[in-house]
């Protein structure tokens, strides 16, 4: 029996590391964000000074380490066999977790994740215990520690507005202070701001997450602690000076130092903070084990009053966790893709490409928000709101300059604010979602800085309070997912825990190392040149031509065969379909904010086109959704002719297809043969909208029957209509690219032809002479 509590010890230790790499791929977008999403510094810069701030906040973390001994279970009310089964949970819930979000793209909180998984699995473990014994559970209270969980979940609740208005705040004051041109008059404000900032910082840091550290002495610790107005005054004056120094004499980016300090304290805190999330369980397992292997007595029979007592543990597992942590900021890919989540939310760019959708709350909170501007706008005087709309306009973007999603002086406030919180929180031992703070207040600056204009608003609201749910779920995720695995392996023992630990395993390997998702994928340069736009648009075509096809028969496959799974199966394909249009689409977008070297003629045939495509991409996910809803209400499905006559226009359409050769041909197609195809097709819908006049009496077709037919039948009128359009645009591009290649090519042979005539002239004259 000794043997199982120690395969799943050695169990939970690997599983840290992979834990490690998880959660840090996950937290990565807490303090990376602000440094790259700015450009104040090159991508290794920011990368090694969080890396340093990783490393050495982890020494710091040692205190943190009660919330999984004591947290949220009362460990004495906890024999050591029950306990191990609930720790095992515990580690396998968060990981799963973590990684099923870092695959979604969304950053979650990993302390939601480790808290709510503890509570479910101690509560779960509770109930299974007091129903083997016969005792009541309205002892359940007993094992479980209301007061402290009580704190935990209420600090977790409470920092989402704190951090929100405090980012809003903060912010619209430093913007009110240095305006968006605030390389003007950083020159007078910037050693203050910067001496502020870097004292905020080490106070917090240092001074209050001193007692936590495993390498800080008593003796250093008393010095801090007694000597602190001291030692704060001395700093925030020789940062003063030396800032305002720097400024005068060398022209100091302060805001540089700012946010590169404010890098590695964000990344300090997260270390200090979070740690205990990933490797906290592992090791109150591994402290078990050693209580257990002391006592010598039976594992159901040791009740685990040892956890109570202060961890001391060991700098070295801190240290090596930090490296583990640091290697996976380098090397994980997740990472930057939870990175650019979080900027793209926070950016200040328009909203023409936003990666989240619209929803109901989202449009209501922006509705109201627009009404509340409108009254404060009507009762503030007109100097006032003139003074203001000063203050926070933004800087013209320059020809050829890439819009940054937020410039120093916003990075600043999230990194120092952000850091500052939770910093707060680990020095008072509360394991604050450093996801939560540094999110709502990445949120909350953009807000005040104006970034969510009406453009884009109720996409970044959206998007926010998706994100917010997805936490949510993940704390009734972690719960019930927990109190489950619990049962499963206290009723199922070893073989049970077998079974969990290769799947688990399975999983990890999969999504971590043979993962198809292609997380860096980079947008296509937008370029203006016309045989690129041409290349592309003859690639676009055939591709999404072919995809409108094939969505279209395969809702009449699923229609006629009555199979409501697969219908909606393929309207999330009609919905992709469409999406993947809009993409494209957008890049014309791009093409006309390009002020230089921009071919008017060559975009409008790009952007009418795409139009036309994604006119019909829309048209086809209303007809899919028409289909599935018909046979969600148990309408009538097509059989006998009605059912040939539309599959015989998945034939014709096919037999067009064929005929697109834009792609492999640049443009050279048989247009009388496309044009006779198309003819054909026109004709077999007229006949078929004819006939069904007939079979309404013969079949007894219903009104929504007859309805749903027709439409079918427009959708490929309107495919055929506009994609005849979308021919002739192409058609006329690929003319334009051949005329110009064909000039190309006269003036090189004219050129070389005077070159020639020029160079015999003169080898004639040389003969001559």
């Amino acid at each position: 029996m000794e043997y199982f509590y120690l395969l799943i010890l050695v169990f939970l230790l690997l599983l840290a590391c992979s834990d490690l790499f998880v959660g840090v791929s996950n937290d990565a977008v807490n303090f990376l964000s602000g440094a790259l999403g700015s450009r104040i510094a090159s991508f290794k810069t920011v990368m090694v000074v969080a890396s340093l701030g990783v490393l050495f906040g982890a020494t710091f973390s040692g205190g943190m380490m009660t919330i999984a001994r004591t947290g949220v279970y009362n460990p004495e009310m906890f024999s050591f066999e029950n306990l191990m089964i609930v720790f095992f949970a515990v580690v396998i819930t968060e990981v799963t977790l973590l990684n099923i979000f870092n695959k979604l793209g969304l950053p979650t909180s990993t302390t939601v994740s480790i808290v709510f998984a503890l509570m479910g699995g101690g509560v779960s473990m509770a109930v299974l215990h007091l129903l083997s014994t016969g005792e009541s559970l309205l002892n359940l209270g007993q094992y479980v520690n209301t007061t402290r969980a009580s704190i935990l979940i209420f600090g977790i609740i409470c920092s989402v507005p704190i951090a929100f208005v405090g980012g809003t705040v903060i912010q619209y004051f430093c913007r009110l202070l240095f305006t968006f041109n605030y390389q003007r008059l950083y020159r007078y404000y910037g050693a203050l701001f910067g001496s502020l900032s870097l004292s905020a910082i080490v106070f917090f840091l240092l001074f209050k997450g001193a007692k936590g550290s495993a390498l800080v002495t008593p003796e250093v610790l008393h010095f801090l602690n007694t000597y602190t107005f001291e030692l704060m005054a001395c700093i925030f004056a020789g940062t003063l000076v030396a800032f305002q120094l720097a400024i005068m004499m060398f022209n100091l980016n302060i805001f540089k130092i700012v946010i590169l300090a404010g890098t590695f304290a964000l990344a300090f805190s997260f270390a200090g903070n979070d740690l205990v999330n990933f490797i906290g369980v592992p090791l109150a397992a591994l402290d078990s084990w050693n209580i257990f292997q002391a006592s010598g007595q039976d594992p159901a029979n040791l009740m685990m009053t040892g956890l109570r007592e202060d961890p001391q543990t060991n700098p070295l597992y801190l240290l090596t966790a930090g490296s583990i942590m640091v290697l996976t900021l380098w090397f994980s890919k997740k990472a930057m893709h939870v990175v650019r989540t979080t900027i793209n939310l926070s950016s200040s760019d328009r909203g023409d490409s936003e990666q989240f959708g619209s929803s109901l709350l989202g449009r209501l909170v922006v509705r109201h928000t627009i009404a509340l501007n409108g009254f404060v706008q009507s009762v503030l005087p007109e100097d006032m709101k003139k003074v203001l709309e000063a203050r926070f306009e933004p800087l013209p973007v320059k020809k050829n300059e890439v819009q940054l999603p937020f410039d120093a002086v916003r990075a600043s406030i999230n990194l120092v604010v952000s850091s500052i919180l939770i910093a707060s929180a680990t020095a008072l031992t509360l394991p604050l979602s450093t996801t939560y703070v540094t999110f709502m207040v990445a949120m909350g600056s953009s807000f005040a800085d104006g970034a969510w204009d009406r453009e884009s608003a109720v996409y970044r609201v959206s998007g926010v309070l998706t994100v917010i749910g997805g936490w949510f779920m993940t704390a009734l995720a972690a719960f019930t997912t927990c109190g489950l695995m619990v049962t499963i392996c206290y009723y199922g023992q070893l073989p049970a825990i077998l079974i969990v630990m290769s799947a688990t395993v399975y999983f990890l390997v999969k999504e971590n190392f043979f993962s198809k998702d292609d997380l860096v994928a980079e947008k296509q340069d937008a370029s203006t040149d016309p045989f690129v736009i041409r290349q592309r648009l003859n690639a676009s075509i055939d591709h999404i031509f072919a995809r409108s096809i094939a969505v279209f028969e395969e809702a009449l496959d699923q229609f006629f065969d009555g199979n409501l799974k697969g219908l909606k199966k393929a309207k999330a394909h009609a919905l992709e379909a469409y999406d993947e249009v809009m993409k494209i689409r957008h890049e014309y977008y791009t093409m006309a904010r390009q002020e230089e070297g921009v071919n008017q003629d060559v975009c409008h045939y790009y952007y009418r086109a795409l139009t036309n495509m994604k006119e019909v991409s829309l048209s086809l996910e209303t007809i899919v959704r028409m289909i599935h809803d018909h046979v969600a209400n148990s309408h009538r499905i097509y059989k006998g002719q009605l059912q040939q006559d539309l599959y015989s226009l998945v034939s014709s359409l096919k037999s067009i297809e064929e005929v697109l050769t834009f792609y492999k041909n640049e443009g050279v197609m048989d247009v009388q043969r496309l044009d006779r195809r198309m003819h054909r097709t026109h004709e077999a819908i007229d006949q078929m909208q004819a006939n069904l006049i007939s079979r309404i009496g013969e079949e007894k077709l219903s009104l929504r029957s007859t309805e749903l037919y027709l439409s079918i039948l427009q959708l490929v009128r309107e495919l055929l209509n506009r994609y005849n359009i979308v021919f002739l645009m192409q058609k006329e591009l690929n003319d334009q690219c051949n005329r110009a290649l064909l000039e190309n090519e006269q003036k090189t042979g004219e050129e070389e032809t005077f070159r020639s005539e020029t160079e015999d002239g003169l080898l004639s004259r040389l003969f001559k002479k």
